[in-house]
């Protein structure tokens, strides 16, 4: 499975939730008047259920104490107005939030699904796509959330507060001095509720995002799991993966229900002593009953504010971490795309490797180079076969052609023209690529073959061309023939089904430079040679380089390059190796070396080492 993402607890440790949710700002700058008009809005809803208070105590002191029953009528029609009206503001808060958020989280969707395409390979081989998925969905969720409801409500239930304290003192300030004394405390138990949630909220979504990954990978794995019979394994696996995240869960509402006891607790018995205290007073004559009904009542409205400060944390918290896994993907550095475009009339030199060195940015420290300073010239209008054992590095470096990796020294150019010096847009127009492993996409038959063509496109007979040079004539037998589904990863055709497409893919677009890794590998000796066969026509009209491991697909190539301990040890035609290098006899007859069942011969007559950091 692929890597997940790092340990995040230091990070969460020592991060700043709001310097963390600041970092939306651009995203909330084109919709801020709409959702500063929606707290606006919700303060003026949340008075609305202050002035009831304030209803009550002018019936309570007028006149219910005078029996005026018409004043009793004119109260209650009062108060039915105010909740009507706090009720109608409210829905037009949600209003006013709906649709300009929902265009937020598309935004930032939109954003990171860019940037995901822009960013180098050797970050996807890093990351976990379970990791990606959880931020572009489940992430993303939670902001659109925190931005609707806990944002505006910290606003408005801290007005709330503040304007209901007011209120309070006005009535009965040595009641409402009663119901601050639980302020500290609350104050101190939340800072440290944060600092514990947050840390259960990044490792919750960190686990859902691993359990993405599983998921995904049973799914796309099926055929393999079935065939080997290991659904339990798997299911395992899932548990394993659920229970962590059952856990954490737990463990997060174990924590939010600590704090809401507390945070509940604190203010009823304050309201109590309050009430006690109102009573005294009363009786004792120096504080009206209007008065403390306005006042409890007044406090009660207030216990929802109070109380919910918990829950608002959480969600705060949860926003934060989520903006943290957002933004930890958007800083990556993306690709180096830039470059200038080349001279139209630069000449013929075809395809060039001078001193062409790489290494994985994962390397362990101390290992050599996969490429030690491949050299290498294939001729305008030449097809090169590329040779070499496994490990040696072969689809390492037909991937530093198209700039999918980085060459860490050395100079490659196409005509003349530097490769890191182009626009990748450039270099992928002038260089086609199949790869070892036919990767479709949930699309039409059509639409798969047409991405390999450039920018300007192709025409029915183009696809067809490339079609027929793939000898993919098992497309007119299936059920809408070219627009026909070939679902996921392409999985409903065959192996061999699959490679031919992708060569077609390849092909389409009559590229200049044409790079094919092991196109043949998966058909039967019969397509292969007509395959073989058509595929001649096309490399006659450009610069090719073929990985090839058989014989028949060497036999397509005018000259061959041996890749051996990291550097071309070798250049010439199939009957010259086969004359003067042991090692390309070797893997070209499929039999063991002298006194080693396991290596080709070296220069020495032992093995050959292939080191590396990683075999590709």
């Amino acid at each position: 499975m692929p890597a997940t993402t790092p340990d995040s607890a230091p990070a969460v440790r020592s991060r700043s939730v709001i310097r963390s949710l600041l970092r939306l700002w651009p995203y909330v700058r084109p919709v801020r008047l709409r959702l500063g008009l929606s707290a606006v809005v919700a303060v003026v809803a949340s008075c609305m259920a202050l002035l009831i208070p304030l209803v009550l105590k002018w019936m309570v002191d007028g006149p219910i104490q005078d029996h005026d029953t018409a004043g009793v009528w004119r109260g209650g029609l009062l108060m039915l107005g105010l909740g009507l009206l706090e009720a109608g503001l409210f829905g037009v808060r949600r209003w006013l939030v709906a649709r300009p958020l929902a265009g937020v989280e598309a935004a930032m969707r939109a954003d990171l699904y860019r940037h995901l395409q822009r960013l180098p390979v050797a970050f996807h081989d890093r990351w976990a796509s379970g990791q990606l998925l959880s931020r572009a969905t489940m992430d993303l969720q939670i902001l659109r959330m925190f931005l609707a409801f806990p944002l505006v409500f910290l606003v408005v239930n801290g007005a709330t507060i503040l304007i209901g304290f007011a209120i309070l003192f006005a009535q009965a300030w040595l009641l409402g001095l009663v119901l601050l004394v639980p302020v500290i405390p609350l104050v101190v138990l939340c800072s440290y509720f944060e600092t514990r949630y947050a840390l259960a909220a990044r490792t919750a979504q960190d686990q859902a995002g691993d359990l993405a990954t599983v998921v995904e990978e049973s799914v796309l794995g099926i055929r393999i799991i079935k065939a080997f019979g290991r659904h339990r394994s798997q299911a395992r696996a899932f548990r394993l993966q659920t229970g962590r995240l059952w856990d954490t869960e737990m463990r997060k509402a174990r924590l939010l229900s600590d704090i809401w006891a507390v945070i509940m607790t604190l203010p009823e018995l304050a309201i109590g002593a309050a009430l006690v205290v109102g009573v005294l007073r009363v009786s004792d004559g120096r504080l009206s009953a209007g008065t403390l009904v306005a006042f409890l009542s007044t406090a009660l409205t207030l216990r929802w504010p109070v109380e919910s400060i918990g829950f608002l944390l959480a969600m705060s918290n949860e926003a934060s971490t989520a903006a943290d896994r957002y933004f930890e993907v958007m800083d990556h550095p993306e690709a180096d795309v830039s470059g200038t475009e080349p001279e139209e009339d630069r000449g013929q030199d075809g395809l060039r490797m001078s001193g062409v060195r790489f290494r994985y940015p994962d390397a362990p420290a101390g290992t050599p180079d996969l490429l030690r300073g491949v050299d290498l010239h294939i001729r305008p209008g030449e097809t090169m076969a590329l040779v070499g054992a496994t490990g040696s590095g072969k689809t390492t470096l037909t991937a530093l052609l198209p700039r999918l990796h980085e060459a860490t020294g050395g100079r490659i150019t196409l005509d003349g023209a530097d490769v890191a010096g182009l626009p990748v847009r450039r270099v992928r127009e002038l260089l086609s690529v199949a790869f070892e492993e036919p990767t479709l996409f949930s699309a039409s038959v059509r639409e798969n073959v047409a991405m390999g063509a450039g920018p300007a496109g192709v025409t029915e007979a183009d696809i067809l061309r490339a079609l027929d040079i793939a000898q993919c004539d098992f497309v007119t037998n299936l059920p809408q023939g070219l627009d026909t589904q070939v679902g996921e990863q392409g999985l409903s055709l065959s192996g061999g089904q699959r490679q031919r497409l992708a060569l077609a893919r390849a092909v389409v677009g009559r590229p200049r430079f044409l790079v094919l890794d092991d196109p043949l590998s998966a058909l039967d000796v019969h397509t292969e040679a007509l395959v073989e066969a058509a595929l001649r026509e096309v490399l006659r009209e450009t610069t090719a380089l073929v990985v090839a491991h058989r014989p028949s697909t060497v036999l397509l190539a005018d000259r061959v390059a041996l890749l051996s301990d990291g550097r071309i040890t070798a250049v010439g035609t199939h009957t010259e190796l086969l004359r003067d290098s042991a090692e390309y006899r070797w893997m070209m007859s499929g039999a063991s070396g002298p006194g080693d069942p396991l290596g080709p011969p070296g220069p020495q007559g032992g093995r050959t080492p292939l080191e590396g950091s990683r075999t590709r």
